[in-house]
């Protein structure tokens, strides 16, 4: 099978990243996306994430002609489809953006393509893409109604990468890969043994979706544990972080970090996909959604006690005279990413009900959101810790992990990511 030309739909954390390893093995790259700003940025052989050697490789695979970025879809041999796939209000899937990608590259479709959804999706999503090529493309065979005598070959592939590792993970991961048939199987793992180093283990292309699906979920309900243990560890005046190493020294007993939520693109949001198919079924992985979406308000509850113990303890402050300070954006440490970050939600809650002056510190953007931006201020973070009477940890940094204890005297820290492992 020759792929010498491959399309990249949607060139975010996931699909830029993909786009350059294949170019990076040579291969012509063809990367779609409708932000005009990440294409003239990746045209000009930069990046517009945050994610560690992407700069380099993206930057060599333009420079060489190997990669391209355009908001219009071109004729290519593999497609390959990593846009994002949200839930609606009521935790329904959005398929919007798969299906817009899919009315885009209907129309350069030629037979002998192969087009591969890697957005992490409900199950019957990639069948539901057929659908819509089909419907498009009434001249062309699709795997649903020619299965192996297709003209086009269809499978699912979904990314399993950890943000801050992609590059390294993409190549070394094992990738599980769901094919409408077997030759669609066949044809999406030769194309993925092009930089895969793992092994592509074939399965059908519900598996597949339920596959992702359960790796989150699986991580959800760990980390659930971890934050409901966290809250009764408060209640009851133990060191939870004391508690999580004790109890990990037994040979069978691995008990996840707590924090302030859960978030980013994937555990934040997959559980929902199976929860919305089998309400009735999926009652674990309903209520460990429901414990950590409940978190950030559990924070924002502890950071109003603080304030009132602050003014208990100083009669002569006032609300509007307090400083706090937001340590952390980001959904995880060392990344730029804000999708469902609870960080950002408890910022963002605080900014709402708090009178005085909110700073906040993410060494890993230029500006705040627009949400924040009237109602806090973006700040250096050693600025922010000298500043604050009240500290609120949420991402740990590896900046904030260097900040010394004795910078910490005589303010109240609300430590959700245990970098410190103080109590004050």
């Amino acid at each position: 099978m020759n792929f010498e030309t491959i399309s990249v739909v949607g060139l975010g954390y996931i699909g830029l990243p993909t786009a350059a390893v294949f170019a990076a093995r040579k291969k012509r790259v063809i990367g779609i996306d409708v932000n005009e700003h990440a294409v003239a940025t990746i045209n000009r052989g930069e990046i517009h994430i945050v994610e560690p050697d992407l700069d380099m490789v993206v930057h060599a695979a333009v420079t060489e002609g190997y990669l391209r970025a355009t908001t219009t879809p071109e004729p290519a041999d593999a497609f390959l489809i990593a846009v994002p796939t949200p839930f609606k209000a009521d935790h329904e899937p959005d398929l919007s953006y798969i299906e817009a990608a899919s009315n885009a590259i209907a129309p350069v479709l030629a037979k002998g393509n192969l087009v591969i959804l890697e957005s992490t999706s409900p199950v019957g999503a990639t069948e539901a893409m057929a659908q819509w090529l089909a419907a498009a493309r009434p001249d062309l065979s699709f795997p649903q109604t020619h299965g192996e005598s297709s003209d086009i070959r269809i499978a699912h592939c979904p990314e399993r990468v950890l943000p801050g590792h992609v590059l390294r993970e993409l190549v070394e991961n094992d990738r599980i890969i769901g094919g409408m048939t077997r030759k669609c199987s066949e044809a999406a793992a030769a194309l993925y043994k092009t930089f895969v180093e793992g092994e592509c283990i074939v399965t059908d292309a519900r598996t597949a979706e339920m596959c992702k699906l359960t790796e989150n979920s699986f991580r959800d309900v760990n980390i659930a544990f971890a934050n409901e243990l966290s809250i009764i560890c408060d209640k009851l005046g133990i060191n939870v972080w004391e508690l999580v190493r004790l109890a990990n020294r037994h040979p069978r007993v691995n008990i996840l970090q707590p924090g302030p939520g859960v978030g980013g693109h994937c555990i934040a949001v997959d559980p929902w996909f199976i929860v919305s198919q089998t309400p009735e079924d999926a009652r674990l992985i309903r209520v460990a959604r429901e414990v950590n979406d409940g978190k950030p308000e559990w924070v924002v509850k502890k950071f109003e006690q603080s304030i009132q113990r602050l003014l208990s303890s100083n009669l002569g402050k006032s609300t509007e005279s307090i400083v706090v300070a937001c340590l952390g954006l980001a959904f995880k440490a060392d990344i730029d990413d804000l999708r469902e970050s609870p960080a950002l939600a408890i910022c963002q809650n605080i900014a709402e009900k708090f009178l005085g002056h909110l700073v906040v510190a993410e060494p890993n953007i230029a500006k705040l959101p627009c949400a924040l931006a009237s109602k806090a201020t973006l700040v250096d973070f050693r600025q922010a810790v000298e500043e604050a009477d009240i500290i609120i940890v949420l991402v740990d940094h590896k900046e904030f992990k260097a900040i010394a204890e004795n910078s910490l005297e005589k303010k109240i820290v609300i430590d959700t990511r245990g970098i410190w492992d103080i109590a004050k």
